[in-house]
């Protein structure tokens, strides 16, 4: 698809978590090195530890991304380094399960997000029992986490089953994406009830948190596939350097800015009287796993890669141009590059949200990378941004010859949490 185009932890009541006796994530970045046994240590060897004198100054960290407001964080918050996506699939047929799931989900959410642990720790206080927390990103920041949640078509009706009592609840925007010309699908890479998208600048950071709600969800949903992605292929912040892709190629020039209020609210935030009052204040995300055929375009020529985007590739310029981000000249570029087809001015203003990253998944058995692009998409209404746009590119894009898409999903993902004792979902179950 188109690779150009706070925190407060709540308790499943709703109310304020209490302080527990378990180790914050940041209090263990203060002395673990000191060799302090956790667990063992006594108030006083604590405080000795992360007072002294010659104990090493705390790394400088980024701000945690607020968890709570009008919209998921994780949309238009300038893009992380790293991802992993999960698709869920439901297994079970009890809404009220379902329903303390979610709960429990943005109880831990809230806590990860603010570099916490999970209920109470890493390391509990009954030795005989599971700790609460896998302990994996102890001692690390929440390196700007942040986890969007989203719900597919199957979760509102599914082998013509009302499962939950959603399905007159399904946006119409919420549609079974078409096959595009092109597409190999694979079904253990597509679809899914529920997604949860975790960006981090640290890959263990989001890891972990994929893997807590996998396990606090054990027994009412089950993983159906999952992405890990690196390296960012578009940005929300135009003024930061323009990523490349796995072609070599910058990407994301005429992405959406996170801090264009005007565009979000016009291209990307679902409006009151847009369909489902539920979704006001959310987006449509599609997400699309875009093999590359890596070693074909290593042998393809300088000129042919770049007509096949229509920008140079030392400068990212659009040809006839001198720089990037100079306005382009559409008729410049051959009628079938990537960057002409896609870009707004070719679909009478069309635009999406972008937030791609590269994968590599090892080999495919025949000696050629299994890599490419992990495509994510936001918009106001998929019907009216991405299907009509890679119905377009799937028939006459020059990037087709080196692209196959491979997985396929469609969320529609709320609004945000906007306080404490508010959770995933509540617009729709509640």
């Amino acid at each position: 698809m188109d690779v150009e185009n706070e925190q407060q932890a709540v308790s499943a009541d709703g109310g304020a978590e209490k302080p527990r006796a378990g180790l914050s994530r940041r209090a263990v970045i203060g002395w673990a090195g000191a060799g302090v046994a956790i667990g063992a240590a006594g108030v006083g060897t604590v405080a000795a530890a992360t007072m002294a004198d010659d104990a090493p100054a705390a790394a400088p960290q980024t701000p945690d991304v607020p968890f709570y407001g009008e919209h998921q964080s994780g949309i238009s918050t300038p893009v992380q380094d790293r991802l992993h996506f999960a698709a869920f699939d439901v297994i079970t047929e009890d809404r009220d399960a379902l329903v303390k799931m979610l709960k429990e989900w943005t109880k831990a959410a809230a806590s990860i997000t603010g570099g916490r642990e999970v209920g109470g720790g890493a390391v509990g206080v009954v030795p005989q029992s599971p700790p609460d927390d896998t302990g994996e990103a102890l001692g690390l920041p929440a390196s700007r986490l942040t986890l969007t949640i989203g719900f597919g078509p199957t979760l509102f009706e599914k082998d013509g089953k009302d499962r939950f009592g959603l399905k007159a609840k399904r946006p119409e925007a919420l549609v079974d994406l078409p096959k595009f010309k092109g597409d190999r699908l694979e079904a253990n890479r597509s679809g899914g009830d529920i997604c949860i998208q975790a960006c981090a600048d640290d890959p263990q950071v989001a890891v972990h948190a994929i893997r807590n709600l996998a396990r606090i969800g054990m027994g009412v949903v089950n993983v159906r596939w999952s992405q890990l992605g690196f390296g960012k292929t578009s940005s929300t912040t135009p003024d930061s350097q323009t990523p490349r892709n796995l072609m070599g190629f910058k990407d994301g020039t005429h992405n959406i800015a996170g801090t264009d209020a005007d565009s979000l609210a016009r291209h990307v935030w679902v409006a009151p009287g847009d369909g489902q009052d539920w979704m006001t204040g959310g987006s449509y995300l599609v997400a699309r796993r875009i093999r590359m055929t890596i070693e074909t375009w290593d042998r393809a020529s300088l000129q042919d890669q770049e007509d096949t985007f229509g920008r140079t590739k030392i400068e990212g310029a659009p040809y006839g141009k001198q720089k990037e981000r100079d306005a382009p000249d559409l008729s410049a570029m051959p009628a079938d590059s990537h960057v002409r087809l896609a870009h707004p001015d070719s679909n009478n203003g069309l635009m999406i949200l972008r937030r791609g990253y590269s994968f590599t998944d090892g080999t495919d058995g025949l000696g050629r990378l299994d890599a490419g692009l992990f495509f994510l998409a936001y918009q106001r209404d998929t019907r009216k941004a991405f299907v009509p746009l890679q119905t377009k590119l799937a028939a006459n894009d020059k990037l087709n010859e080196y692209i196959t898409h491979v997985g396929s999903a469609h969320f529609a993902c709320p609004p945000g949490v906007r306080k404490p004792g508010e959770w995933w979902g509540q617009t729709l179950f509640g």
